[in-house]
């Protein structure tokens, strides 16, 4: 694997133990959690909840990454959330005086990690088995359930980058 940071991380090779199926999945993870970091070096903390224009603070989208890449990875490996996910869930976005950007970020790469070592565990004949997912147990396969993880994490990313220039104009 090339580890030239200047390239993204779907330039720089094969990531280890991934199959190759699920190695833009991997690379769209890492490329959050890099971004994420990058992003949000030197970010002033008293910014963390601030909802310009009504919409979604760079804290809500730091514990959102989080929490639905858990959900997913959870739901991939044919489970239910449990109290303390649903939990979580509730809390996404409540602003927390107490929590720090670095836990944020901390938590946001934990969360990231663990989906790729879950990545590492499956075989390409996995990927079309059924994923049931919520509540409802609307279902799905495991490689849409995976590619979801990553694409959702992507996407908001960029809209934390947009929120991050918009407070820190003022």
């Amino acid at each position: 694997m090339n580890k030239d940071k200047r390239l993204e991380n779907w330039l720089r090779g094969k990531i280890d133990g991934v199959p190759d199926l699920l190695q833009p999945a991997a690379h769209a993870l890492l490329q959050t959690k890099e971004e994420a970091s990058i992003y949000l070096e030197d970010f002033p903390s008293h910014l963390l909840w601030e909802k310009p224009a009504g919409r979604a603070s760079v804290g809500f989208h730091l514990q959102h990454i989080t929490g639905v890449t858990n959900r997913l990875i959870t739901y991939a490996k044919g489970h239910q959330l449990d109290d303390e996910q649903l939990n979580y869930l509730k809390r996404e976005g409540i602003p927390d005086h107490d929590l720090s950007l670095s836990v944020l970020l901390e938590n946001l790469n934990n969360s990231i990690d663990e989906a790729i070592e879950y990545l590492k565990v499956l075989q390409n004949e996995d990927l079309t088995r059924k994923v049931e997912i919520g509540r409802k147990k609307i279902e799905s396969t495991l490689i849409g359930v995976l590619f979801h993880a990553a694409e959702h994490s992507q996407r908001h990313i960029g809209q934390m980058l947009v929120t991050i220039s918009v407070v820190k104009a003022g």
